[in-house]
């Protein structure tokens, strides 16, 4: 592919950028520029521009690409969760959840604590996503009773959550990349574990530190303990494994149970604040479908291809390749918004670059789930982002730049490929 057809496949990319980032950034202000208008206007760019097809063909790529089965199973966690958060936050649960916490933790360790609980449950259940559904209301709550930053304690369950997405044995992440490369998943584990270990104790660290400031609240309202049960069925359905969208309705179930015998609404209350949570994804949704079908656009045009065909055209060591791997899983992964997706799609290629000049399969498995991972904890219009800042009432961006994690995981993995660690693996 030439390389004014590849920038035109990859220019509907830009088009989004230019709008939704650059002209924040010029305002000021990121709320200047909706999300939703910035992907509307990028998507029928990309229709428009790609003159390849007929116009009813175009149109089907783009449905295609927003209706996948992966797309459409998340906007049904996206609805759930939404009727979970706001039934359980009108019945009372956040707020009794959140004075549970506040008794049994000091201040000074709620980051920390919130930080090993995001590690722990994403290790357990392999989704990032069913981590952040389940501790992100949580965290904003914690940080409006102790007058702390909103952004940063949600920052700090995102960060947890693609700490268990990179490394758990049940992560589609894991399954993918060790299957792509031919290695076993214990050994992928330990390969990683090199690398996140390290990045994961070095910012339980700082948050301790950062929590050191933080002051409980000196009069903590008694904790109605029966509104706590649904949060607890909820996280422990998912540290067993359970699919997340029978947890969400287990929870939304239990919401409306307890909500009904306590007193705090009734059958109609409990559906209108379903209603009201549904309703409050309705950007959420909106933006996951035109990223959708957008990106399918530039893989149809062949951007994603020619991506790959570029990154991989000038390797001459083992350590320029290891770099191109994790640059093609990074650079796919912004241009589809899927980790998992991501590994599919450079898997093969990285397997080849990686057998030619001599990569350990090991490494090269840890290298595509921990980029991917990377990536896709810190660009704004992933999945995981856009939950993580609908259910905390936020912008994406304002989160973006406490991700302490997924940043020291990038540098720290970066630093292994550059010095050649772990040394048994390089």
């Amino acid at each position: 592919m030439s390389n004014k057809k590849g920038l035109l496949a990859l220019s509907p990319l830009m088009v989004f950028i230019a709008l939704y980032l650059i002209t924040s950034i010029v305002a000021r202000d990121f709320y200047k520029v909706p999300i939703t208008v910035a992907f509307m206007i990028a998507s029928i760019y990309a229709v428009a521009t790609s003159w390849n097809f007929p116009l009813p063909k175009r149109i089907d790529m783009f449905s295609k690409g927003a209706g996948t089965n992966n797309m459409m199973m998340m906007l049904w966690i996206f609805v759930l969760a939404g009727a979970f958060a706001s039934s359980a936050k009108t019945m009372g649960s956040i707020d009794a959840t959140v004075n549970m916490t506040l008794s049994l933790l000091p201040g000074s360790m709620l980051m920390a604590g919130l930080f090993l609980a995001s590690c722990f449950i994403s290790l357990s259940i392999g989704t990032s996503v069913g981590t952040i559904v389940a501790l992100v209301p949580i965290a904003a709550g914690l940080a409006t009773s102790t007058a702390s930053n909103v952004p940063m304690m949600t920052a700090v369950v995102v960060g947890g959550a693609f700490f268990g997405d990179n490394l758990s044995f049940i992560s589609d992440t894991t399954i993918v990349a060790t299957s792509t490369q031919g290695c076993r998943m214990s050994d992928k584990f330990r390969v990683n574990s090199f690398i996140v270990m390290p990045a994961a104790f070095l910012i339980l660290l700082v948050y301790i530190l950062m929590g050191a400031g933080i002051q409980s609240p000196t009069h903590i309202p008694d904790v109605s303990f029966v509104k706590v049960i649904p949060y607890l069925v909820v996280l422990a359905c998912a540290v067993f494994g359970m699919n997340v969208m029978a947890v969400l309705t287990i929870g939304l179930t239990l919401t409306g149970i307890i909500g009904m015998i306590d007193g705090t609404y009734d059958l109609y209350g409990w559906f209108g604040a379903m209603g009201d949570g549904i309703l409050g994804m309705s950007e959420l949704i909106i933006v996951t479908m035109l990223a959708g079908g957008l990106l399918e656009i530039v893989r149809s045009n062949g951007g994603i291809d020619y991506i790959i065909s570029k990154m991989s055209a000038h390797i001459k060591t083992k350590r320029g390749a290891e770099l191109s791997i994790a640059a093609l899983v990074s650079l796919t992964d912004i241009c589809t918004a899927n980790n998992t997706v991501a590994i599919i799609t450079v898997g093969g290629i990285a397997k080849q670059i990686g057998d030619r000049f001599g990569v350990d399969n090991r490494k090269c498995a840890s290298i595509l789930d921990t980029f991917s991972c990377c990536m896709q904890g810190i660009i704004p219009y992933g999945a995981q982002m856009l939950m993580a800042a609908g259910l905390a009432k936020l912008n994406p961006i304002e989160i973006i730049p406490f991700l302490y994690y997924p940043f020291t995981v990038g540098v720290i993995a970066l630093m292994a490929i550059l010095f050649r660690y772990p040394k048994r693996y390089s």
